[in-house]
């Protein structure tokens, strides 16, 4: 992420940015990352924090080391945040992250990248009733491996090793359903969520991994149907759409493919008497997530409320957690009375 993502992002809004540490386990990478934009590098946390040209840390490690590193950021007193998604891996996690932001009044941003985009932040402020009178919800991703994308969005020095699982491991399916969830549609369900009243009624009919990778997930909450898809394979091409149904209009929002710096999701929103559409912006979510920490810091602006961000990881885990379990228990339907 910090590569692929925020780099070359940070090089657009250089007005606004300068990168002056990286900090990475791997110190070569640390050291040709770093070389790349004059900043220092360490391989230590305890460094970047402490190092006072630092006013804001963007936390790209892997999951679970998201929680604790929030915390010390908060705890070094930085002007602000910005966390990868899932800023954390449970609820207790995110109860104690926002005990630390309250205390110490720093902004915590997650980089939920749709939640950032225009085409979204667009239609929600045109929706209306939309989002209460919706009943069908569908996010699908289609898109190829990572890699690919990430080579066309810049070099890559290194990457971490993954061995080979054994897909016919029920274990196995329901580590990597649950890893989808938390990975790739997390992008998604906070925007999902706006469209709920609830989801303490949440139930997962359905929970099926896809090969080599991905999800197909049926689940009900708030009263609302919300279907889950994911495909990754070499042979698709990209597409990751969002829509929803109410009985008298249709959204649909088509987001750039991950890795893409340019062009914000297109979205329209139908009804038998009109027809709205917003976008492509210039920018996407990637940047619309910096200009967000721009507001907060520079402009005073009101940060995400932290409540929110407990709620959007609840119902993550909650919709992971549940398929999870779905496929363990060897039924991945659900059978209804």
């Amino acid at each position: 992420m910090t590569q692929a993502i925020h780099l070359p992002t940070l090089a657009r809004l250089s007005d606004e940015f300068e990168v002056v540490h990286v900090a990475d386990t791997n110190g070569d990478v640390a050291t040709s990352v770093a070389s790349r934009v004059g900043a220092r590098a360490s391989t230590s946390v305890d460094s970047l924090l402490d190092d006072p040209r630092v006013d804001v840390v963007a936390i790209c490690s892997p999951h679970q080391f998201h929680a604790p590193q929030v915390i010390a950021a908060c705890r070094a007193g930085k002007k602000a945040v910005l966390c990868e998604k899932p800023f954390a891996m449970s609820g207790a996690e995110a109860r104690e992250i926002a005990e630390v932001a309250a205390e110490t009044g720093v902004p915590i941003v997650v980089g939920a990248m749709h939640t950032f985009d225009p085409g979204w932040s667009s239609v929600t402020a045109h929706w209306g009733s939309f989002a209460a009178d919706s009943h069908t919800i569908r996010s699908s991703v289609v898109l190829p491996p990572n890699p690919r994308f990430e080579d066309f969005a810049t070099e890559v020095i290194t990457r971490p090793s993954r061995s080979a699982a054994d897909l016919d491991d029920p274990e196995v399916q329901a580590a990597l359903v649950h890893a989808g969830v938390m990975g790739l549609a997390i992008h998604d369900l906070p925007l999902v969520r706006t469209m709920l009243p609830s989801f303490d009624d949440l139930v997962v009919h359905s929970a099926h991994p896809l090969t080599p990778f991905g999800y197909q997930i049926v689940l009900t909450a708030g009263g609302k149907r919300v279907v889950l898809h994911a495909a990754m394979s070499a042979t698709w091409k990209p597409e990751w759409v969002l829509e929803a149904w109410s009985d008298s209009s249709a959204l649909h929002l088509e987001f750039s493919p991950s890795y893409v710096h340019a062009g914000s999701a297109v979205a329209t929103l139908r009804s038998a008497e009109s027809s709205q559409t917003w976008g492509p912006a210039t920018h996407n979510g990637y940047e619309g997530e910096w200009r967000e920490i721009t507001a907060i810091v520079r402009d005073g602006k009101a940060p995400p409320r932290t409540a929110e961000l407990i709620d959007d990881l609840r119902f993550a885990v909650a919709v992971a957690d549940a398929s999870a379990l779905l496929i363990r228990s060897g039924q991945r339907e659900r059978v209804l009375a």
